[in-house]
């Protein structure tokens, strides 16, 4: 399913959220120079860091999706490449940060690449943004759409092994505004609706749509707002 994003490169590009600036900040804490984008997609983090590392590396398994970022940020210095296999040489970053993308990965075969190519004592920083599902709306669109990986690797607390040393940990809550095109190209940019024959499609897009009609707290359209947790996690190796 991880490779179902190819193919839909430009939705995916359209219709999912960028990070909050906060979590971006908190992961940067370190000031490192030199970063590599780890599953960087189409560049919704690569954006948020072009301009504040002398050099930018952005690696994905996805040429679709990587020439939507060499668009996107001319200056980050692209790559087709797996976590399991960094195309770049030892030592060469300060902090590898992975967006989205970690829950893809193996990681007995992807941390020993990160510690390969990060300098002593770099970083390694992941985040997800996660809808929010304390809101029982939400809940019952996740029922609808089906839970992703991200979702439920992030619920189970499995970012990192804690053998790699101490975890800092930032959530942070924010709400983004949709209208009913953008959240059906949301659903529709999910690994498991790419994935899925066409009448599984079309019956999660009737879903979606039966509920933003019938739901009591989607009656006022005017002020729809998906709320989003962003997790963050950051380890300093040693």
């Amino acid at each position: 399913m991880a490779g179902s994003f190819d193919a839909a490169a430009e939705l995916y590009e359209r219709a999912r959220p960028s990070y909050p600036q906060q979590a971006v900040d908190w992961l940067l804490e370190s000031a490192p120079q030199r970063v590599l984008d780890l599953g960087a997609g189409t560049g919704k983090l690569t954006r948020l860091l072009a301009g504040r590392v002398d050099v930018l590396y952005a690696v994905d398994p996805s040429p679709n999706m990587l020439a939507q970022l060499a668009d996107a940020v001319p200056q980050a210095i692209t790559a087709v490449g797996a976590a399991e296999a960094i195309p770049l040489p030892d030592g060469c970053v300060d902090a590898v940060l992975v967006a989205q993308a970690w829950h893809w990965v193996d990681p007995a075969r992807a941390l020993p690449e990160v510690r390969r190519v990060l300098a002593p004592r770099g970083v390694l920083g992941l985040i997800w943004n996660v809808r929010d599902e304390s809101v029982p709306w939400v809940a019952e669109l996740t029922r609808i759409i089906h839970g992703s990986e991200a979702e439920r690797f992030v619920a189970n607390d499995q970012p990192l092994p804690t053998e790699l040393g101490p975890i800092g940990r930032l959530v942070v809550r924010w709400e983004r505004p949709f209208d009913r095109q953008s959240l059906l190209e949301l659903v529709g940019s999910r690994s498991y609706v790419i994935s899925a024959p066409p009448d599984e499609r079309a019956a999660i897009m009737r879903g979606v749509d039966d509920l933003l009609d019938n739901h009591p707290a989607l009656q006022d359209e005017a002020n729809w707002r998906l709320p989003y947790r962003t997790e963050a996690f950051r380890i300093r190796l040693a």
